[in-house]
């Protein structure tokens, strides 16, 4: 009895030989592996803007100086600081302008001349209204009589009261306008106390800004180069897709098998690529291989 008939349906001559290059790129390129460490994620190194600001930053809290990672620029350690705030140095002096003896420093270098010389023309016009006296005591008939005694010891004692107040009252002068300097001084140090934080924390958050926007220019450029290296290490891949595409459409938009042969069996049997093109444009069509 006789072998019984095979019937071999076959694609276009063009587009077999297409599927069999299409096949063997696709199993030479997927054969070797991608390198990703081009396009690998990167985050971008904090920059000499951010650090400063950090430096001050730490300044500001009485810290000492930060050392920097030299690749990444992140913070690593921070050396030994006088753990004084930026502001403490005006509260202290603030605190100096506080105590009993503070306004001994605002005292006028010229205050004893004042009162010497204030007391000087004094003495000259008591001396002056003293030689007076004689004349009153002639002039009231009592001179050289215990009534002119009398009145020599008491403008004697009256000068010297007064010489004294006078005095005093300089010395207390002096002393207020001291106090009251003293008092003006320690305000001026506790407003710079104040405004000391607010101008330091402005200059960080300055630097801090420009290195934030430093450093998202800096991301942009690598996810940028990250994502050309990955488009272009697919690239291959993208023009494989096409052409599969390209093949499956031409496929698909044949109506029938371009040759058909019968044979017997015993004359022997198809390609295994062929049966595989045959099967599956008999079945699904050869571009659902490609993804159709």
């Amino acid at each position: 009895m006789a072998d019984p008939a095979v019937t071999i349906s076959k694609p276009a001559p063009y587009l077999e030989a297409a599927g069999e290059q299409f096949i063997s790129a696709v199993t030479g390129l997927t054969g070797k592996p991608i390198d990703t460490t081009a396009f690998a994620p990167q985050v971008a190194g904090q920059n000499v803007l951010t650090q400063a600001a950090q430096q001050q930053a730490a300044t500001q809290a009485g810290l000492g100086t930060l050392q920097f990672d030299p690749t990444t620029g992140a913070v690593t350690g921070v050396g030994a600081g006088t753990g004084v705030a930026g502001y403490q140095p005006f509260l202290q002096q603030a605190a100096a302008y506080s105590g009993p003896q503070a306004y001994q420093q605002f005292m006028s270098p010229y205050q004893q001349e004042v009162i010497d010389t204030s007391l000087a023309e004094f003495d000259k016009q008591r001396a002056i209204a003293q030689q007076q006296l004689p004349a009153q005591a002639i002039a009231a008939g009592a001179f050289g009589g215990g009534r002119e005694g009398v009145q020599r010891a008491e403008f004697g004692a009256q000068s010297l009261q007064d010489r004294a107040l006078l005095q005093a009252q300089l010395l207390q002068q002096g002393f207020g306008q001291a106090q009251q300097a003293a008092a003006q001084a320690q305000q001026q140090q506790m407003g710079l106390a104040s405004l000391q934080p607010s101008l330091a924390q402005a200059n960080i958050q300055s630097l801090g800004q420009a290195g934030t926007g430093n450093l998202a220019y800096q991301q942009a450029v690598l996810d940028a180069a990250a994502q050309g290296a990955q488009m272009s290490a697919y690239e291959p891949y993208n023009r494989l897709q096409f052409l599969g595409s390209a093949i499956g459409g031409m496929l698909s938009g044949q109506p029938q098998a371009y040759m058909t042969s019968t044979t017997p069996s015993s004359a022997g049997t198809a390609s295994p690529l062929s049966s595989a093109l045959s099967s599956a444009f008999g079945v699904y069509g050869l571009g659902s291989l490609f993804g159709r």
